[in-house]
């Protein structure tokens, strides 16, 4: 990039924050990270590990913008439980990917002075060993922070962790002695709410997913009644700090009725 364009992009920047800094702010921002494949074949990346790792990356992008604008929540859609069905030579660099940036995170210095709270969420017993290692090494590493909540929803499925949330509330009850038409009572939407993997966090307000997809694909299905989405054409690991106050600006600009 040009000298005189990255000065553009500073300046458009600094309007776009100027315009954001007087609204109010998504409480809880969902991203569901789409493009890497292409955004790798068209560099000539060939490499499946390389070729997340470096849409990984992006993380740390994410989490210095969330940091600026005081977001509390952000959960990113790194894998779904439908991508087990790729190569597996993909799926293992996927692994790979997500292992080694959380085992980073986890030490991170800028993580703990902004006391960033690391979560995984999904199907975990479906993961690898390592991985699974990993996940617990940053979560325990940082279970005690409350400056900001990331969700790494990995082996991810919106429809499936409903189900979880509906079996873990029937258990509850039948742990309980409860009787059948008791069970049957109890399953209220605040109560499935409660078993959420979400549970305790708000709800997204905002869902920005890049690539030029126009789906939710799953993400977030039950908290996601009343966000607002955002889709743009470009691939994730290409997501640009204009392109993430592009979405807050349209978020912000959006007339939300909550289905009033």
């Amino acid at each position: 990039m040009s000298p005189a364009l990255r000065l553009l992009y500073r300046l458009y920047e600094s309007r776009l924050l100027r315009q954001i800094g007087s609204r109010p702010l998504p409480r809880h921002v969902g991203i569901i990270l789409d493009g890497n494949r292409r955004h790798g074949r068209a560099r000539g990346i060939t490499e499946p590990q390389e070729m997340y790792r470096v849409g990984a990356e992006k993380l740390d992008d994410i989490l210095d913008w969330c940091a600026d604008l005081h977001l509390p929540t952000v959960t990113l859609w790194v894998f779904s439980p439908d991508n087990f069905r790729r190569p597996e030579p993909e799926v293992s660099g996927i692994f790979a990917a997500i292992e080694a940036k959380l085992a980073t995170l986890a030490h991170d210095p800028l993580v703990h002075s902004r006391r960033v709270r690391v979560r995984a969420i999904g199907r975990l017993p479906l993961l690898p060993e390592t991985l699974l290692r990993t996940i617990d090494q940053a979560e325990r590493a940082t279970e005690s922070y409350d400056g900001m909540d990331l969700n790494i929803a990995v082996a991810y499925g919106g429809r499936q962790e409903i189900a979880d949330a509906v079996q873990e509330l029937l258990r509850d009850r039948a742990a309980k002695s409860a009787s059948l038409d008791d069970a049957i009572a109890a399953v209220t939407p605040d109560a499935i709410a409660c078993h959420l993997y979400t549970a305790g966090l708000p709800d997204p307000d905002l869902i920005i997913r890049t690539s030029g997809e126009i789906r939710l694909s799953g993400f977030l299905l039950w908290q996601s009644v009343h966000s607002e989405y955002y889709f743009t054409d470009v691939l994730w690991p290409a997501f640009r700090r204009v392109d993430f106050l592009r979405a807050i600006r349209t978020f912000q600009q959006r007339q939300r009725r909550f289905g009033a």
